[in-house]
């Protein structure tokens, strides 16, 4: 058995996010989309953190349900945003922040208040304590909260943040670099880009949605399994600590990581450098060629993601250098050939397959997917496990085809930049005319 976890969601609380995100509204996607383990949001908000003590009880030590005794089980993280001032530059730092229990989350909650914060403008707070001294206060309060820096590429509120983030690890955390286990991939970033960072090659990389509505949850997800396959996996036998030693890796973990569900990284708003504005977008070999202004009006581009990864690798990590192998329903884990890091796969969510076979209609989309989704029929059985036979007698030929396009990442990307989604096509209408040579080009940028 496997546990689908999406660690990094957030609540109604938040800007910019659906008014619906309740408890409640959680727990019926994640059931639907097959998570199991989920994160509550935003625990920093006064009100959010009264809706959870009013509907949540505790499982097991830091593990929650609901208590209409729904099969969802939630961890307490949210994410708060350190703006301030470092090395004459500004820093806009968001990191995640997983906390065993809601009496730690009080604890915290009254420490920022006492720091000036204002916790009810936003579920994701914006504070102006350094990423560091939020480690320190973190962990003086409470030594088993973990703290993960958030989306940890994307040029504007990261750690690698190519316009106000920083080169390393050690140089935003300084001697509490060694409490920093694992970073978030991002949307723009898949694990590969973050193997060619020497200073991430012993630590984890873990996913999760950054969900703004019960839809998008799952999008990107870390799938934990037991170490010792022999044993009975059970979520309800599950602790806080479980998870928290998966990820630090340690050696008396019950858990690892098995293996994290990602976005081809180009779909990402972040993926390529460019200037919105003027309609601008430049791959990374076209920055090194052009420069960093735009053409147009020449102001700064946005440097994307795949440029700062190439900027801070230690090594370039290609096609040849990868481990590429299908289980037994065709779906395609990658992993580097000495197997040293944990696999991934790259997947579209099913409302944007659905899209796309409804010629762009979300109505279509979202009908069809109530109808063959449930909580015995999650979406991930669908992308990650339904044989292919199955598939096709139930939802018909081009369904199946599309799920096998994208196990076997054959889809066609048009990277995104300076804030713009790219846009992911499993059928690409110009397939009959397409060149050999672009084929290539576009298979090649998935790496």
């Amino acid at each position: 058995m496997q546990i689908i976890a999406d660690l990094h969601i957030h609540s109604k609380y938040s800007r910019a996010v659906s008014p619906r995100m309740d408890l409640f509204e959680i727990a019926k996607w994640a059931s639907r989309k097959g998570i199991q383990l989920v994160s509550t949001g935003d625990w920093t908000h006064p009100l959010w953190i009264r809706h959870l003590k009013d509907n949540l009880i505790e499982n097991n030590p830091g593990i929650y349900k609901l208590k209409s005794n729904h099969n969802t089980f939630f961890l307490l993280t949210t994410e708060i945003s350190s703006i301030y001032s470092q090395g004459d530059k500004v820093r806009r730092i968001h990191n995640l922040v997983f906390s065993p229990s809601i009496n730690t989350c009080e604890k915290v909650i009254k420490r920022l208040q006492s720091e000036g914060a204002n916790l009810m403008s936003d579920g994701r707070p914006i504070i102006g304590i350094s990423s560091k001294n939020l480690l320190e206060m973190l962990l003086e309060i409470d030594e088993n909260i973990m703290l993960i820096p958030c989306h940890c590429w994307t040029p504007w509120f990261s750690l690698y943040g190519s316009k106000s983030g920083f080169d390393s690890i050690e140089e935003c955390f300084g001697e509490y670099s060694k409490y920093i286990f694992a970073v978030e991939t991002g949307l723009s970033s898949d694990p590969v880009m973050n193997w060619q960072i020497k200073e991430l090659g012993n630590r984890s990389i873990v996913s999760s949605s950054d969900a703004h509505s019960g839809a998008k949850l799952g999008r990107e997800a870390t799938v934990f399994v037991l170490k010792n396959p022999e044993e009975p996996l059970n979520i309800k036998n599950l602790s806080y600590g479980d998870i928290i030693k998966a990820i630090g890796q340690e050696v008396d973990a019950k858990l690892k990581i098995g293996y994290t569900i990602e976005f081809f990284p180009e779909e990402g708003k972040y993926h390529w450098s460019g200037h919105r504005a003027c309609n601008i977008k430049y791959n990374p070999q076209e920055v090194r060629q052009k420069g960093v202004a735009c053409p147009i009006c020449k102001k700064p581009l946005t440097i994307g993601v795949e440029n700062r990864v190439l900027d801070l690798s230690y090594q370039t990590i290609g096609h040849d250098n990868l481990l590429l192998q299908q289980n037994k329903v065709g779906l395609t884990f990658i992993s580097d050939k000495e197997k040293k890091r944990r696999p991934f796969v790259s997947l579209i969510p099913l409302m944007e397959i659905l899209k796309e076979l409804n010629n762009g209609s979300d109505i279509k989309a979202l009908r069809q997917y109530e109808e063959i989704t449930s909580p015995i029929l999650t979406e991930f059985d669908i992308l990650l496990r339904k044989p292919y036979d199955e598939i096709e007698e139930k939802w018909g030929k081009k369904f199946k085809e599309a799920i096998r396009i994208v196990r076997e990442r054959k889809v066609f990307v048009d990277p995104g930049y300076d804030g713009v989604f790219g846009v992911v096509k499993i059928f690409n209408e110009n397939e009959n005319t397409i060149t050999e040579e672009k084929k290539a080009e576009t298979q090649q940028a998935l790496f």
